[in-house]
């Protein structure tokens, strides 16, 4: 048992001293010529507005997490233990609503 130790920090020494030689250096980060070069945040993308049913699907989710915060934790419990379910059965109820 102990020979193996032996054996395995024999080899494993050179290994670990030739890393940080053999290791890729990280790029210099190019200093920018002007302070206003690039803007502070990409652009959108050009389609990348949602369409009617995503912004719809949101606005459900968002009100629905907002009841399941508001709920206390009896009525969760009731309701069901997990945010799931609960999206699930809220996310129906309310596009029955505006059907």
């Amino acid at each position: 048992m102990f020979a193996r130790f032996l054996a395995i920090a024999a080899f494993s020494v050179p290994l670990a001293l030739a890393q940080p030689a053999t290791a890729k250096e990280a790029p210099a980060a190019k200093p920018t010529e002007t302070p206003m070069a690039a803007p502070a945040t990409p652009a959108a993308k050009p389609g990348a507005t949602p369409s009617s049913g995503q912004t719809a699907a949101r606005q459900r989710q968002k009100t629905c997490g907002a009841q399941w915060r508001a709920l206390a934790d009896a009525e969760k419990v009731s309701q069901g233990p997990k945010w799931p379910q609960y999206w699930s059965k809220c996310n129906k109820r309310l596009k029955g609503e505006k059907a």
